[in-house]
């Protein structure tokens, strides 16, 4: 089953900047097991742009949806036999990278 995790960073408590050879050595990791489907870390909220064609007219606006210390800030798709792998995995990834981690399953 794939599930969507995604990496929580934080605007006024931001976790350690020199985790990326641990994090490469991760991602290694979960691709060696099967796990990682797509990874990339996303640019800053200043880059973000919000279109909403709901009303009559398009609405595109700078900045994240919502307001928030808290924004996403990379993406892991993985797949999974089950939710307490994803979930292991998901704890291992937080230590890692010094973030919060949320996991979705896809529908």
């Amino acid at each position: 089953m794939p599930y969507l995790v995604s990496v929580i960073d934080d605007k006024d408590d931001s976790g350690s900047t020199d985790r990326g050879p641990a994090t490469s050595a991760f991602n290694e990791r979960l691709i060696a097991d099967g796990h990682r489907v797509f990874a990339n870390g996303l640019a800053d909220t200043d880059a973000a742009t919000v279109v909403d064609n709901r009303g009559a007219e398009p609405v595109i606006s700078d900045g994240p949806f919502v307001e928030s210390k808290e924004y996403l800030a990379g993406v892991w798709v993985w797949e999974a036999p089950d939710l307490d792998v994803v979930l292991a995995l998901a704890t291992e990834a937080s230590r890692i990278c010094d973030r919060k981690i949320e996991v979705r399953p896809f529908r």
